[in-house]
């Protein structure tokens, strides 16, 4: 038996899937195996090594081989490809963010609810945000010589809301008219124009309903309802009324909601205090002081971490995680606390499934009726306007069936993401006391005890505490 034939019987290449690393590993064992680093080079260019071949890895394995009789041995790196990076959108614009305009405050913590910053609006005509382009990657090299492609990054599309144009080669968007650049629903950029009220909304200007932002310069008194496509900030208070906004509500003072109306927000809910109130944020709900016997709801998260940063009564939702100094009290008032559940996909997770039966019946209707009209065909008793009746029912099936899969697939998506609680979590900064209930998804964790600075999350089918860090 030659050499080579002896090195072909005992040895293998081994590589990794993704074809960046080569081992060498023992096929069978043999006793006094030996070779020279000349043969083993040459075995190892044989098998289309070529790329990244460590020569000091060999020396080291022909030196003594029973070394690695059990175990696969790297003897070759190849570059790993630099994938590319995604395109994204620059907004080049302030956006009105409600952590940089508030009130202004002093060090003995009173407000001077006159020293507001003002609304950053923009122009005409002037350049709002711009597309960035994907970055390249760069391709790496296999062990085996071969080019390993790299993924290219994602190409991104401005996602266009009302009053804003985009340039011919898509690269820019402008705005329309001067207003407000604001945040929407699926992240749309909208230039909307402000409406102001320079007083309470009562009855000396009645209900609002704007195609913008509405700045109310007052308070909004029980029964009273403001609606806009944009924002809605109220210098003030707001009593037991409705708020509705496409984006984002911030009240310099608080909610006082008598368990009336509803402030409601595509994105987020700001103020200082909500008492007995309904609040539904799409994404967070941040309120400075307190939260007493209300009904909060918010895509993502409940924050009150303020200098009080208390949640007592009620019940609190969020999509992802609440944030609290102090949740209940020392009588033991029950406090629900539920994260890992995203409201508006439950509502719409329902209205589906109602859907997808509906269009199950229509379905099966149109499938007797079409299995009739064949039967006639077949007999060749199809008269005309039966055959105009056959042609159509055959395009509605076909679209029925397209829509139901659809429906299907987006229930199958909600019902993913509301079994994600990765990232659902309580903190409590200060302490949580007995008759608080904790909700993280499907689980449930009563509480007979205070507890201090504790987070609560979900691992390994329970509920975990763990120190506040």
């Amino acid at each position: 038996m030659t050499q080579r034939t002896a090195l072909e019987q005992c040895l293998n290449i081994v590589l990794s899937d993704d074809k960046c690393t080569a081992y060498l590993e023992f096929s069978k064992e043999e006793e006094g195996f030996a070779c020279t680093i000349d043969e083993l080079e040459q075995f190892v260019a044989n098998k289309g090594i070529k790329q990244g071949v460590s020569r000091e890895a060999l020396l080291l394995f022909v030196s003594n081989p029973e070394t690695y009789l059990k175990d696969k041995y790297k003897i070759a790196e190849g570059i790993a490809p630099i994938q590319g990076t995604d395109g994204f959108i620059k907004i080049l614009v302030g956006m009105d963010d409600t952590n940089e305009r508030r009130p202004l405050e002093s060090e003995d913590g009173t407000v001077d609810y006159k020293e507001v910053t003002r609304l950053n609006n923009v122009r005409s005509g002037q350049i709002i945000a711009e597309r960035i382009a994907p970055g390249e990657g760069i391709p790496g090299r296999a062990v085996t010589g071969e080019e390993i492609p790299y993924r290219p990054g994602k190409e991104v599309r401005f996602k266009v809301g009302k009053n804003v144009v985009i340039n011919p080669d898509g690269s820019a968007m402008y705005a329309a008219l001067d207003g407000l650049v604001t945040k929407t629903d699926g992240n749309k950029l909208n230039v909307f124009p402000v409406y102001e009220v320079n007083g309470d909304v009562d009855y000396n200007n009645g209900n609002i309903d704007f195609v913008g932002t509405v700045v109310i310069r007052g308070n909004v008194l029980t029964g009273f309802k403001v609606k806009a496509a944009g924002d809605i900030r109220v210098v003030g208070g707001v009593e037991g009324a409705e708020l509705e906004a496409g984006g984002s509500i911030e009240i310099t003072g608080g909610i006082i909601g008598y368990n009336k109306g509803l402030v409601q927000a595509g994105h987020n809910v700001k103020c200082s205090f909500i008492q007995e109130g309904n609040v539904d944020a799409g994404e967070d709900v941040l309120v400075s002081q307190s939260i007493m016997h209300s009904n909060i709801r918010a895509g993502h998260g409940v924050i009150c971490a303020g200098t009080k940063g208390l949640i007592v009564g009620g019940s609190i939702q969020a999509g992802q995680n609440v944030s609290a100094r102090v949740v209940g009290n020392s009588m033991s008032t029950v406090t629900s606390i539920e994260v890992g559940v995203l409201p508006k996909l439950r509502n719409e997770l329902n209205d589906l499934r109602k859907e997808a039966r509906e269009q199950m019946d229509s379905l099966d209707k149109t499938k007797k009726a079409l299995t009739l009209l064949d039967q006639l065909a077949a007999a060749g008793q199809l008269s005309p306007d039966k055959m105009s009746m056959r042609i159509k029912l055959n395009a509605t099936q076909k679209s029925a069936l397209r829509i139901s899969e659809e429906t299907k697939m987006r229930i199958f998506e909600i019902e993913k993401a509301l079994e994600d609680t990765s990232k659902a979590r309580v903190d409590i900064l200060k302490m949580i006391y007995g008759g608080s209930k904790i909700v993280i998804g499907r689980y449930t964790k009563f509480l007979k005890d205070p507890v201090s600075r504790i987070s609560f999350y979900y691992h390994d089918g329970d509920i975990t505490m763990a120190p506040y860090v």
